[in-house]
């Protein structure tokens, strides 16, 4: 009886996975945008439960129509090696399973920004082995499927960056700044950036340490690349740092909730 099982077991496995080889149509999202993703759902399911009438607040944009002050900051904070990875960053994947073992929890973080898009469109926000297979599967087949560009435009279409509801830098830029995505200047820019890992619990408009110093050093590095004009220079930076040192740090900012303005008590 237990063989008949194991190997039904097996089987439905081996079928599952090999179904993502061709499910679900990667392809599509060349030429169209995602409607409402899985996460914007589970979200929804989320509100509906709790009894908040919140919305999806989402405009879509090309990536053309972004600010490039906002496309370098985001990268640094999400994925310095976007341009060079074919969609896993192992070394950033190694630190964070032993980070698990040391917490003695199952987390895995080091998500590249192709792995954040898979789990947004796709995945629901479990965390166990068999999703993490999954994961992994389907950011091989969107790196296969997509160009980079097409990604970047893609997570900043659909990333979440408010308590509220709000989805994608467009939305994002006009709630907290009263502009187009377009127009963010590097600061606005390094602090839309800088939540990015909390955007339910960090706003950037905040005093908060945790946002203060992540967009300080976000900017630093940006300064650093010549992505910045020296006028805009206004934050003190401490030049002997390397910058490989200051992507490390990005990582070992403490989070602290007590310190924080949390989104949910700035008014609409």
């Amino acid at each position: 009886m237990l063989k008949k099982v194991f190997i039904a077991s097996t089987l439905v496995i081996i079928g599952l996975f090999t179904s993502l080889l061709f499910y679900p149509n990667i392809s599509k999202l060349k030429y169209e945008n995602p409607q409402k993703t899985s996460f914007m759902k589970y979200r929804e399911k989320e509100w509906l439960k709790e009894g908040k009438k919140y919305k999806i607040q989402q405009k879509w944009i090309k990536l053309s129509k972004v600010s490039p002050y906002l496309i370098k900051a985001v990268l640094i904070s999400e994925d310095d090696k976007f341009w060079k990875h074919e969609g896993f960053d192992y070394d950033a994947i190694k630190k964070a399973i032993e980070k698990d073992i040391k917490a003695k929890k199952f987390k895995v973080g080091g998500s590249t920004i192709s792995q954040q898009v898979t789990k947004n469109l796709y995945l629901s926000p479990s965390k166990n082995p068999i999703r993490k297979l999954i994961e992994f599967i389907l950011t091989w087949r969107l790196e296969r499927t997509l160009t980079k560009k097409r990604i970047l435009e893609i997570y900043l279409n659909i990333a979440e960056w408010g308590d509220k509801g709000i989805f994608g830098i467009e939305m994002a830029a006009q709630h907290y700044y009263g502009k187009h995505a377009y127009d963010l200047n590097p600061e606005e820019s390094a602090r839309l950036a800088a939540v990015l890992p909390n955007p339910r619990i960090y706003n950037p408009l905040s005093n908060s340490k945790y946002v203060i110093n992540r967009s300080n050093l976000i900017y630093s590095i940006m300064l650093k690349r010549g992505i910045i004009a020296p006028e805009y220079d206004n934050i003190i930076t401490n030049e002997e740092q390397s910058e490989e040192s200051n992507i490390e740090q990005l990582d070992n900012i403490p989070e602290t909730p007590n310190d924080s303005e949390s989104i949910k008590e700035q008014p609409q």
